[in-house]
Parts: structure tokens; sequence; C-alpha cells
């Protein structure tokens, strides 16, 4: 994917299109990296490539096939599990999560095909959520904007930790992992 969304036609595509981006950033960010590399905490912080990239994809999963697809709310209240998806069990591999994610990535596009109205009114959110207000409306639209904006903010976790492990940068990876250089040729 080019270091540009191309133009849209529309909100839909435009949407989907942002999103796909800022997977990609998050998936570059891994390029080329052992399994040993992609669960290293080189940096002050927990997490990991790996765990990152997992727990966008379960994230992603929760938001579009349990909220938006199937209105369920219980997956907002608290719960310890939650840091468990920033961490690969001993059985998966870096693989196996980018599988993941890219299986995730093809469920919200076919979520998001079937929306009629992006503005509709989804389940209202639970009580006892500390970070999210009682009742709150939210929209499939809301939805997207918010899993854009949580994927960006992963994507940037995820760059900092790569140029930590061995000093590459997102345009290089980019590059790296499409097969082009960074300066435009082949």
């Amino acid at each position: 994917m080019p270091g540009l969304v191309a133009p849209v036609a529309d909100e839909r595509e435009a949407l989907l299109a942002f999103l796909a981006q800022q997977r990609s950033g998050l998936r570059y960010a891994t390029h080329a990296l052992s399994d040993e590399a992609a669960t290293a905490r080189p940096s002050a912080s927990e997490l990991c490539l790996a765990g990152l990239v997992k727990h966008a994809a379960l994230t992603e999963r929760h938001w579009m096939a349990s909220f938006v697809e199937a209105g369920e709310t219980s997956g907002f209240l608290p719960s310890a599990a939650r840091d468990e998806t920033f961490v690969l069990t001993n059985d998966e591999t870096l693989r196996d999560v980018l599988d993941l994610y890219e299986t995730v990535a093809g469920e919200t596009e076919r979520i998001v095909g079937a929306i009629s109205d992006l503005g509709a009114d989804l389940t209202p959110t639970p009580p006892g959520v500390p970070w999210i207000t009682e009742g709150l409306v939210w929209s499939p639209r809301w939805v997207l904007l918010h899993l854009i904006e949580e994927t960006a903010r992963h994507a940037g976790h995820a760059d900092i930790i790569r140029e930590s492990i061995d000093g590459a940068t997102c345009w290089t990876l980019m590059a790296a992992a499409e097969g082009t250089r960074v300066d435009g040729g082949e």
C-alpha cells in the first residue's frame, strides 16, 4: 500500500481505506522480524510488536463483530483479560497474529459493506464502565473513526518499538515490504 491513501469516491470507501492504511503501518513495523524480535520489549514500555498487532486485531474484532454487528456490550466492562490481548501465548507466533489481523480486516470490510446507514444508532453502552459515559450511543461511523484513531496510535507505538529494535523506520520498512525503494524507484 502506498504511503498515502488514494482518492476515494465516498465516505464508506474512505473510512475503510484509512483504516487499512493504519493497519498496514502497524504490520510494516513487523516486517522481516523473527518471533523473538517481534516479542522484544526494547523501550520503557511493556509493549512488543507482536502484542500490538494481536491487540489491534482483537480490539477491532470486538468493536466490529461483537459490538457493531451483534450489539454485544459486555466487552466494554473492565476486565483483567484485556491486558492479555497484548501478549502472545506460548503457541502463538508473529505469523499467527498477522494472519489473524488479515482475517479481522476482511470481517470488518464485510460488516461495513452490509451496513445500510453509517449514522444509525448502535446499542447504548452499559453501566459500570469508568471510561465511557453510561448510555452513550455511537454509530458505525463513529466506531470506524475510533478504530482509525486507535490503530494509528498503536502504529505510532510500533514505529518507536521497531526503531528501538534495529533502527528501521516506517518508510524504509514500507518500501522493503512492498519491494520498492524509498525514493520510489524499483
